[in-house]
């Protein structure tokens, strides 16, 4: 992987970078509002791109005013329209950056922008952990999805496409589709279980802080085209703090954790899951991987900070889309939220 966009963080980042630049080039209504979340996420990337976020933002500003006037249809996917509409009433100049903070144990962020995007399937009740493939849903097969692919080729043996995150929460934030053509559901199968297991440790000797997760269906995967998120999080997540249970500590996680230090194992467990129907949520990191059976979204009450626990939330990091939640949530409140979800 030497000569690849794998080779180093340094390399990987300026690929990262050099893609949202050539979208921002494009000037389409999608590729702003992909560039801007990403932008608003990681403040170098804003003060970079700032001024040209802005002229792009006035110039389709005035056109979807103009279009209204004459009446005359806006062309843009209608998710993208209504993201952009919240933009242009909030205004610019009054997006909120990604703040973070930490409480307690937990890693909290502020992330307005991601709180303008639609929910697609995540907010429904799946009857199935495995639904059939959707040619009509939303899928990365789409047209306007391909622009949206900042790398293809191979990697460890298989074809696989490399899709920014529309609406990141963790750096470098990414959405890797293998056999992306084959149009397979959001279904984990014990070969691609053992094949992120193998990239986890493949990736790990060039890129410091590389993983991957997994939300399978009623763990709010929203998606059903399957999908793992990649980030670089060179300084860890909660969940692998030395003192949980888990880790042999002393200290209990609010929610059961398993984590296995081989993949065969840790297969065993997800098959087992899959048996019984229960919803998981997967946080793959270099010869580990931590697995959060957990309750079926839309079985249970969640607060109003929250748009749903995935894996980012199971393994530590909260996402609060206003400021009052940001500036109020406490441990209580997280770890009593994870212990709900809990199947005991």
């Amino acid at each position: 992987m030497n000569d690849s966009i794998f080779s180093s963080n340094e390399v990987f980042q300026a690929a990262f970078k050099r893609g949202l630049l050539d979208l921002l080039d494009q000037g389409s209504l999608s590729a702003f509002i992909l560039v801007c979340a990403n932008a608003t996420f990681d403040h170098h990337l804003h003060d970079e791109m700032a001024d040209s976020l802005n002229q792009l933002f006035a110039r389709l500003q005035n056109e979807a005013v103009d279009a209204l006037r004459d009446g005359r249809d806006i062309q843009a996917v209608e998710e993208d329209l209504l993201v952009f509409l919240k933009i242009c009433a909030v205004g610019m100049e009054r997006l909120n950056p990604t703040e973070t903070r930490r409480e307690g144990e937990w890693q909290i962020q502020f992330n307005q922008l991601r709180s303008f995007r639609p929910k697609r399937i995540a907010n429904r009740i799946p009857e199935h952990l495995r639904m059939p493939f959707d040619e009509d849903g939303f899928h990365f097969n789409k047209g306007f999805m391909l622009k949206e692919s900042f790398w293809q080729g191979k990697l460890c043996g298989r074809h696989a496409s490399l899709y920014y995150n529309k609406y990141p929460f963790v750096d470098y934030h990414g959405l890797l589709v293998p056999e992306r053509d084959s149009c397979l559901p959001q279904y984990l199968t014990e070969s691609h279980h053992h094949y992120l297991w193998e990239i986890s440790q493949e990736l790990s000797l060039t890129l410091n802080g590389a993983g991957f997760a997994y939300n399978s269906l009623g763990a709010f995967a929203s998606v059903n085209h399957l999908h793992f998120q990649m980030f670089l999080k060179p300084e860890g997540f909660p969940v692998t703090d030395a003192g949980w249970d888990h880790h042999g500590g002393a200290r209990a996680y609010p929610i059961a954790c398993q984590v296995f230090s081989d993949a065969h194992s840790a297969w065993n467990w997800i098959h087992d899951l899959h048996e019984r129907e229960i919803p998981y949520n997967l946080l793959y990191l270099p010869g580990r991987v931590y697995v959060f059976p957990r309750r079926k979204q839309g079985t249970y009450s969640q607060p109003a900070w929250t748009s749903g626990f995935t894996w980012h939330e199971l393994s530590g990091g909260m996402i609060a889309f206003s400021r009052e939640a940001y500036e109020s949530l406490d441990a209580g409140a997280i770890e009593k939220e994870m212990a709900t979800l809990s199947l005991d």
